[in-house]
């Protein structure tokens, strides 16, 4: 059987598309792990933040926004931004780069942050309250699109990493490194991390998509994290935390580059966490229950690659999509599928400039 359209990665990106794509076409999706959701889904902080990502991404997320909320994936949470004095340009410098994308950054005084922030140093006085943001069911989303995926009648193969892809007589061959062999008229590179390896065995000029490791630890802490917590980031980039049944998830902001693979916390890293939160926070850590590190993986410019390759006919890039790939994952899928299938924009992506993430954009400039 030739399948339309093959997708290579069955995590967030891979299963959305697949669920997109259903409907229209006889679709393949192939996941090297186990199971689908292994790598950055699985390792996912879980929040849809309207900032995260930068100004272009800000589209891809507030159209993501409607379909998470109507599919009751979204529990209102929050954010806030803070810094010290010293940083009060740019808090304002931030705020003023999401004028005109609609996302709320409301200025708050230092009372109001000692309010809201239990134990918080007096020198962190400096917050921006975004109200918008919210948590993210990551694995409930991501089940619910590989559910749509299913019922449409897209065949899934796990344990099948691809070993080789060959095009030929307007098709491509896949082969895993078990050995058994698939085609498809089109292939879709949403392998995330692995992106750039799946573009070098297709022939495919790599757009150099990087991977980056961000580690995260659960801490225990007394007294414990209020339910009602906002997401609390530094403007700076170099901390965040947000409260869960008590506990408190803390990342220190890492962005390590990384070979793909199994990402694992280093030690130091979770120490580093530990020492920032300490700088802005009071709070007595009683333990480190949790600790992991997932890898997040861009584009030279940051923004994600969504499109058919320029130079090669039948490949199309769905990756380099950082740590904003779950919260925009309604909105990048339905575009990438209207691209594949030559659709026009509906009501969720007529805001959206398609080309601004197009991969031909990254080749011009290599």
């Amino acid at each position: 059987m030739i399948h339309d359209i093959a997708i290579i990665g069955a995590g967030m990106a891979g299963a959305s598309l697949a669920a997109e794509l259903a409907p229209h076409a006889r679709v393949l999706l192939l996941e090297a792990e186990d199971a689908p959701g292994y790598h950055a889904t699985g390792r996912s902080a879980a929040f849809w933040e309207e900032c995260y990502g930068g100004p272009g991404v800000v589209p891809l997320t507030r159209a993501s926004g409607a379909y998470l909320a109507e599919h009751g994936f979204l529990t209102p949470r929050g954010a806030l931004y803070v810094g010290r004095e010293e940083d009060r340009a740019a808090m304002d410098a931030f705020r003023a780069s999401y004028d005109g994308t609609g996302v709320a950054l409301d200025r708050l005084t230092p009372a109001a942050l000692a309010a809201i922030v239990p134990h918080i140093r007096p020198q962190w006085s400096e917050a921006l309250h975004q109200p918008a943001c919210a948590d993210i069911d990551v694995a409930g989303l991501h089940q619910h699109y590989l559910g749509l995926a299913r019922r449409g009648g897209v065949d899934i193969a796990c344990r099948a990493r691809v070993a080789g892809l060959l095009r030929e007589s307007g098709a491509w061959t896949i082969t895993t490194e078990r050995g058994e062999t698939h085609r498809a008229a089109t292939i879709v590179n949403a392998a995330g991390a692995w992106a750039d390896m799946v573009a070098r065995a297709a022939r495919v000029h790599p757009v150099g998509i990087a991977p980056f490791r961000r580690t995260v630890a659960v801490l225990r802490v007394a007294p414990p994290a209020p339910a009602d917590l906002p997401l609390v980031i530094d403007v700076g980039g170099s901390f965040y935390f947000k409260p869960d049944a008590g506990r408190l998830w803390l990342s220190p902001h890492d962005e390590i580059p990384s070979d793909p693979c199994d990402a694992a916390p280093e030690e130091l890293d979770v120490a580093i966490a530990i020492d920032r939160f300490q700088n802005v926070t009071d709070w007595r850590i009683e333990a480190v229950e949790r600790r992991w590190a997932g890898l997040r993986s861009f584009a030279p410019d940051r923004m994600p690659v969504y499109g058919f390759d320029p130079e090669v006919a039948g490949f199309f890039w769905f990756a380099g999509q950082g740590g904003f790939g779950i919260q925009t994952a309604p909105a990048a899928a339905r575009l990438a599928a209207q691209t594949l299938l030559g659709q026009g924009a509906d009501a969720m992506t007529a805001g959206i400039d398609a080309s601004a993430y197009a991969p031909h954009r990254l080749l011009q400039s290599a």
